[in-house]
């Protein structure tokens, strides 16, 4: 059975981060199990560009990097967990440490480049020197989504058969699942087979 691709529902590339292991048909899957498999996600989630990941393609420390991409997206399922649903608080820092240290590794610049307006844009840059700098990519994901990202709005679908956590985007905030499409419509379904089943006259 060919390996699903990788999703993106979660309306924040950090929150697909925790998406990268689920289990869509039943059977456990990781799109980060080795480092091959960390490029693609990169590249598909917009996180790293594709001529940036070629280069990297034939380093033997990537499966290393993969490996200690999946602790760092265990520690944010950890916070995520404890955390979603409810504001977060100054005494919240403590808990980022081992965030700030990988944080601290990084080598970024700003860089000016014209877009395809003709104006010009300010973009951040990073010096690529080892594989290991790929866990930045994550890191800065994750920054953002704890700076910029409404917590109280940070959700796991509602299907208690899925681990899938999302960023709720939506005007009325009210969205239940982790896509309308898989989630949503087997709970319709499973909705409508119990009405079916009641006997006819019973009020629902």
């Amino acid at each position: 059975m060919a390996k699903l691709p990788p999703m993106s529902l979660a309306d924040h590339p950090a929150l697909d981060f925790l998406n990268t292991t689920a289990s869509p048909r039943g059977e456990r899957l990781d799109w980060l199990s080795d480092g091959e498999q960390l490029l693609d996600w990169l590249v598909c989630s917009g996180l790293l560009d594709a001529g940036t990941a070629h280069g990297f393609v034939a380093d033997d420390g990537l499966d290393a990097v993969a490996r200690s991409a999946r602790e760092l997206r265990e520690w944010w399922r950890s916070f995520v967990a404890r955390y979603a649903g409810q504001p977060l608080t100054p005494t919240d820092i403590h808990e980022l440490e081992p965030l700030n240290n990988l944080l601290a590794q990084d080598s970024t610049f700003d860089h000016i480049e014209v877009n395809a307006a003709g104006a010009f844009v300010r973009t951040r840059q990073r010096l690529w020197s080892s594989s290991e700098q790929l866990l930045q990519t994550f890191a800065a994901a994750i920054a953002d989504c704890l700076c910029e990202v409404d917590f109280t709005l940070v959700r796991r679908c509602e299907n208690p058969e899925c681990t899938l956590w999302f960023h709720d985007t939506t005007k009325s905030h009210r969205r239940r699942w982790c896509s309308m499409a898989v989630c949503g419509n087997r709970a319709k379904a499973a909705a409508h087979r119990s009405r079916s089943r009641r006997p006819a006259g019973t009020r629902t």
